[in-house]
């Protein structure tokens, strides 16, 4: 293979470099708009690019870990630059759909960094490595630090190795999610070894000495030294062991704050896609709330919430598969507004059902753009006019963002 000389034109939704050649488009990692490189290009990539020119957007990575963890991609970018990219993914994505609307700028809700992080480990030899893994690699980044997370995650870096030590397979990989709450750190353990009932006193002591709220392994609650407590609006919730939660604090009261405006002074509301409440509970301040959830650990959390006196509303739930069994035009018919935030899949099926109903307001949330852009679409065709869309970023340095979009029947 030759060298070719590469001009860098764009950044693509996965935060590479893009240069447009007669042959296609050649991704290029690491690089930004601007920027010019020489390389070997191999099935549309460059391979080890040497920068001829550098863009004056570039900054100085702030991890140890950039040149070899997959999880910030774009961790060389200036911020400015960075959160015009990100509102560019949400406006491409509806442009697809041929929805031409006008994004908002980019909500910056990194503050305080992640709350909530999910951890590989596995062993090497005697050894046991905690960490992510490497872009497009099986490979395992053995991190000492990162700054995207909430500090009280970074400093029990070391701690939960040692409970890994005891709990990893001796072939496979152990997921560990990590949630801060305002009690604590909630520690999940997922496909530890089956023998690990013989280390619990261990596990215990280990849990008590670095004063987690709570350690869960395989779906088991071993210890609750306190109970891991969310602040939903006011309304205290538990949730469940390794349960979804939004990824930082700054994000859910950014993404709650565009809902409850979306929604307005509706005093019938549904939650579609509720999980454990998190805008239900907020929402219920002011008007009654239908929450409709199909993972049965996040109404449960949401149920035991509702039983303590919260000077709420009426707040009622159900757990249903809306990906088989949406809610239909003659249900939805009570509710003046209806919330729907649904995994990365996005809600096909219930915004069909949602363009033949008479809901006045509907508001959309969602971690994917190309998804929310069909759903959306689904809905203009249904006769509903697109008002806003605002991109919050929660994911800091990745190619992740989140939108909000507020529909209204006219």
């Amino acid at each position: 293979m030759t060298e070719t000389r590469l001009e860098i034109t764009e950044l693509g939704h996965r935060g590479d470099g893009i240069a447009l050649t007669d042959t296609g488009p050649v991704y290029v990692a690491g690089s930004l708009p601007g920027e010019t490189v020489e390389a070997k290009v191999q099935n549309g990539r460059a391979q080890n690019p040497a920068y001829l020119t550098q863009s004056p957007d570039r900054i100085e990575p702030v991890c140890r870990h950039y040149a070899a963890c997959g999880g910030c991609s774009v961790q060389h970018l200036a911020e400015a630059p960075y959160l015009s990219w990100k509102r560019s993914l949400v406006e491409k994505a509806l442009k697809t759909q041929g929805i031409d609307a006008d994004v908002t700028q980019t909500i910056a809700a990194t503050q305080g960094g992640r709350r909530r992080a999910v951890f590989t480990a596995t062993r090497a030899g005697r050894a046991v490595l905690l960490g992510y893994h490497e872009k497009s690699s099986h490979k395992l980044v053995d991190i000492s630090e990162c700054p995207v997370l909430d500090p009280s995650i970074t400093s029990a870096l070391k701690g939960l190795k040692s409970l890994a030590a005891d709990l990893v397979p001796k072939k496979g990989e152990l997921r560990i999610t990590v949630l801060s709450t305002t009690s604590g750190l909630d520690v999940a353990f997922e496909k530890a070894d089956k023998a690990y009932d013989r280390k619990i006193p261990a596990l215990s002591q280990k849990t008590v000495e670095l004063d987690l709220a709570r350690l869960s392994v395989n779906g088991e609650i071993l210890l609750e030294v306190r109970p891991p407590l969310l602040d939903m609006g006011g309304t205290g919730l538990v949730p469940p062991p390794g349960g979804f939660t939004q990824a930082t604090h700054a994000a859910e009261e950014a993404l709650s704050e565009l809902v409850a405006a979306g929604v307005g002074k509706a005093k019938t509301v549904a939650d579609l896609f509720s999980g454990v409440g998190t805008f239900a509970l907020r929402l219920a301040r002011s008007g009654n709330v239908h929450a409709v959830e199909g993972d049965p650990a996040a109404t449960a959390a949401l149920d035991r919430s509702l039983r303590k006196p919260q000077g709420l509303k009426k707040v009622t739930f159900e757990k249903r598969d809306l990906f088989r069994r949406p809610l239909v035009p003659e249900e939805l018919e009570p509710f003046a507004a209806v919330v729907f935030d649904p995994p990365r899949a996005g809600a096909q099926a219930q915004a069909e059902m949602l363009a033949k109903s008479k809901v006045k307001t509907i508001v959309g949330v969602s971690c994917n753009p190309a998804t929310l852009a069909r759903d959306l679409r689904i809905l203009i065709d249904g006769g509903y006019a697109l008002h806003t869309v605002t991109p919050v970023d929660q994911f800091h340095f990745s190619p992740h963002i989140e939108a909000v979009a507020v529909l209204k029947r006219e």
